[in-house]
């Protein structure tokens, strides 16, 4: 699949899973969950366990469906490089690093680069980054983001970082491409030790999104 077509469904879907486990083990269980829920984006993070067998693990998996697998917490060279021979088909950073771009697009795959200033910002989408991921998006505030948007109208930025049920139609209403979600698609099934709640979680973000 080429990086073009690649961004085409992450910002169509609109919600990337960010799955970052303790265990390893864990981290199957929880991307099948997820998906069954109806999540099509899932970044597996670089300090979850076992990460890149995990992705190479999830891309043979689920290599018939139209599920993409993608590598977070990409901060620098050598993860980028791990995750893309683990066969990552996009990489997410939460910070602002070029050279992660540049060895992205060599192999035609698409970053969503972390950036906070509008500094940040115009460098990474001068340097070729296909998204910005704005985190942490939650302590920022959606008045800033509205700031950011104003003059920045052209870019295509994945909220990431506080965003919840209560709050994600605001983020969208304000201009969000898409969000990033993590803990909380996760978290109340650690709680309630009901996987299912997983599932139930995802749907109604999903509902809420396409509202």
């Amino acid at each position: 699949m080429k990086k073009a077509e690649i961004v085409k469904i992450i910002k169509e879907e609109k919600i990337m899973a960010i799955v970052r486990m303790k265990e390893q083990l864990e981290v199957p269980i929880f991307l099948k969950k997820l998906i069954n829920g109806g999540l099509k984006v899932l970044e597996i993070t670089s300090n979850t366990p076992g990460f890149s067998e995990e992705i190479t693990n999830a891309r043979t998996l689920y290599s018939n469906s139209d599920v993409l697998i993608g590598a977070g917490t990409v901060t620098n060279i050598k993860i980028a490089k791990e995750a893309i021979h683990a066969g990552a088909q996009f990489l997410v950073t939460p910070n602002t690093n070029i050279e992660v771009i540049k060895i992205a697009h060599k192999h035609d795959i698409p970053v969503l680069m972390g950036a906070v200033t509008p500094t940040e910002i115009c460098s990474a989408i001068e340097n070729g980054a296909d998204i910005i991921k704005l985190f942490p998006a939650g302590s920022l505030g959606i008045n800033y983001f509205k700031s950011i948007k104003a003059p920045l109208d052209n870019v295509d930025f994945f909220v990431v970082g506080g965003i919840n049920v209560s709050n994600i139609k605001d983020w969208m209403d304000a201009g969000a491409a898409g969000v990033g979600l993590g803990s909380v698609l996760t978290q109340p099934a650690k709680q309630d030790n009901s996987l299912q709640s997983i599932e139930r979680t995802v749907k109604k973000f999903i509902q809420l999104i396409a509202k």
